[in-house]
């Protein structure tokens, strides 16, 4: 998303680095829309959904699910509490950081038709492409950027300078210095969605919404998907909302990122549903036209690198994971006061959204598609497995891991870790026990695997992970904090 995570995952790093009310009563749901028979299933979820509404304080949830080709759709509380309209099925919202799996499937059709090769290097279709280091320049594939490996920060937003905002952003990576080489390590990158955005219109000679439009939105029939605000907000639009002191609150100040392509389309749930239902066949449209072969279909999700020290791995767009031996693939999305996922199990038939209008909406998303998988097809986490699965670990690991019994010996993580531009993680020694901040704004880890370790004492951020990864000869070198590495210093 330029993405915003939810405040806690956000303000964690932060932190390391130094750098109207909604009550108990009962959420409004709207009609159902249904293609399947009566599914008590379905209803018990709806059911959950409610309850964590009222749980988290949520204001709006747009949840569907297609299992078998048959889907339902339903729509739970409101748009707006300053201009309530209950959110149904057509509602749109913006989503985030999904926009990426839109952006990886327009780039596969144009592999498949010959004009781009995702093995090929970016400057292939970008000539005047250049990054600080010149061996990375020259060795970053587009395949990099669409598996997050592309070596460099990820986190970098962009001015919106309308149709030039890509390739100016592009041209602006100059002086990005790296934190890796490409494909070394996986970190969630933002700006390789940017350059990707731009090699797309580069190659269809066109901006980045008309190339989404060409290539995915119209040919799909998805006839509420947007990637600039003024058209999504001609439509019944789920506002983003915050809570403060006790009451829900709009977020009035709204626009959809200006790098399209890392995180700034959006789309309806009828229409979420639809592209994910695309994403379980076989790469024709419901008409019987061919949109994208077989092959790259499944190329999508598909693992091409394994997130270091997490057993979850990542496909062209979409994060993998496997549970009880089944393979997964999901995406998420946070924007200030939006919070969403989609998620696909291919080998089931089943794939289902939730959207949600309120910034503690990723509670919710967590807890209610932990209980779809276990519902519909008896899939849960091993124990200690992470359950974000978009930016490596970025949830409570309280809830599911247990400390190791013999902690490790700790001088070979203590350091400083760099990431510029952004800033640094100190990680030290205070009294016998590993701690990563400094003053106030630090916290003790303890280890739950090998090099694996989460945030302890009271407060928002007890519980999150910190990972720490190696390289090829063993040696400590980054620190991975929500999905963001840093560079250990003099590695």
């Amino acid at each position: 998303m330029s993405e915003n995570e939810s405040t806690m995952h956000r303000r964690l790093f932060l932190s390391l680095a130094g750098a109207v009310a909604i009550g108990s009563t009962r959420p409004t749901r709207s009609a159902a829309w249904s293609t399947a028979q009566a599914d008590p299933r379905f209803d018990a979820i709806c059911d959950l959904v409610e309850a964590k509404m009222a749980e988290y304080r949520i204001t709006g949830v747009a949840f569907g699910l297609s299992k078998d080709g048959a889907s339902q759709r339903r729509g739970f509380g409101l748009t707006n509490v300053d201009n309530p309209q209950p959110i149904t099925p057509d509602t749109v919202f913006p989503i985030a950081s999904i926009s990426k799996t839109v952006v990886g499937t327009a780039l596969m059709r144009l592999h498949d038709q010959g004009r781009l090769d995702v093995e090929a290097p970016v400057r292939d279709y970008l000539p005047t492409f250049r990054v600080a280091d010149a061996s990375a320049t020259r060795d970053v594939r587009i395949w990099h950027l669409m598996t997050h490996t592309p070596g460099w920060e990820g986190q970098l937003s962009t001015p919106d300078r309308g149709p030039a905002t890509l390739a100016s952003f592009t041209q602006g990576l100059v002086d990005l210095p790296q934190l890796a080489r490409p494909g070394e390590v996986w970190a969630y990158n933002n700006a390789g969605w940017g350059v990707a955005g731009r090699v797309l219109e580069a190659v269809t000679d066109s901006t980045i919404g008309e190339a989404l439009s060409d290539l995915v939105f119209n040919p799909l029939g998805l006839d509420r998907a947007f990637s600039r605000t003024g058209d999504a907000m001609t439509y019944r639009f789920a506002a983003p909302h915050r809570e403060e002191g006790g009451r829900t609150l709009v977020n009035h100040a709204f626009q959809l990122p200006a790098n399209v392509s890392a995180g700034g389309c959006a789309m309806s749930l009828d229409n979420m549903i639809q592209y994910l239902e695309f994403h379980l066949g076989d790469g024709t449209t419901p008409d019987g036209a061919r949109l994208l072969s077989t092959a790259s279909l499944v190329a999508m999700r598909t693992a091409r690198i394994r997130k270091n020290s997490s057993t979850d791995e990542m496909g062209l767009g979409w994060h993998l994971r496997t549970l009880d031996g089944v393979v997964t693939a999901q995406h998420g999305g946070t924007l200030g006061g939006h919070c969403l996922h989609a998620q696909l199990v291919p080998e089931r038939n089943l794939c289902f959204s939730i959207l949600t209008n309120h910034r503690n909406g990723w509670r919710l998303n967590e807890d209610v598609a932990t209980v779809i998988l276990d519902t519909y097809e008896e899939l849960a986490l091993a124990p200690g497995q992470m359950t974000g699965g978009n930016r490596g670990g970025n949830e409570r690991m309280t809830y599911h891991a247990e400390p190791v019994t013999l902690q490790p010996p700790l001088d070979e993580y203590v350091g400083l870790y760099q990431r510029p531009p952004v800033g640094d993680v100190n990680v030290h020694i205070e009294d016998g026990r590993l701690v990563v901040g400094r003053g106030q704004r630090s916290y003790g880890l303890v280890f739950w695997g090998r090099d694996m370790t989460y945030t302890t004492g009271p407060g928002a951020f007890a519980g999150m992970a910190v990972e720490f990864i190696r390289d090829d000869s063993g040696a400590v070198t980054w620190v991975r904090v929500n999905g963001r590495i840093a560079r250990k210093e003099g590695r």
